[in-house]
């Protein structure tokens, strides 16, 4: 009894540790979770943040426009128009439950067989989302339109979210 509450109270730590979300950051430090980014052309580039099954589809979407204004800054431009944008989820994990029941006979006299089967479907899976953006960066006035971002309010606005609560 004592080695099943262990294993259970292990498993809620693990899910509450694992709970937090994907936090911002590269990809490669963050085991496959993150942005990457890939330069097209200069003052263009392809964006991603793929999250862990913690994180919220619109953190997610909030993530990839963060480091598309962050590689706007970083190049010298104002301001970015998302021109491609997409969201894809995945589900992972879980355990796929399937029902079934069959009978039958062997030997001289023959054979009967019956089979009833069915989906039972899958519990525990988590979602996983990433967001993908394509970006044209410029300089001077900001063109008017819901896809077009100032990059300096963007990491004012976005940013804020992804300091840890004491950080300087």
């Amino acid at each position: 009894m004592r080695m099943l509450t262990a294993g259970a109270l292990a498993l809620l730590l693990a899910a509450c540790a694992t709970a937090v979300g994907t936090p911002y950051g590269p990809a490669s430090a963050n085991k496959g979770f993150g942005y990457t980014e890939q330069e097209i052309e200069s003052g263009r580039y392809r964006i991603a943040f793929a999250g862990d099954g913690a994180t919220p589809q619109n953190v997610v979407e909030d993530f990839a426009l963060l480091r598309a204004a962050q590689l706007t800054v970083a190049n010298g431009y104002e301001w970015f128009r998302v021109i491609a944008r997409g969201t894809e989820a995945q589900d992972k994990g879980g355990v796929n439950l399937g029902l079934g029941f069959g009978t039958s006979s062997y030997g001289r006299g023959g054979g009967v067989g019956v089979g009833v089967g069915g989906d039972a479907g899958t519990i525990g899976a988590r979602r996983f989302f990433t967001a993908r953006l394509e970006v044209l960066m410029g300089k001077g006035a900001k063109p008017e339109g819901p896809d077009v971002y100032d990059a300096q309010s963007v990491i004012d606005t976005i940013g804020q979210r992804t300091k840890k609560p004491g950080a300087a």
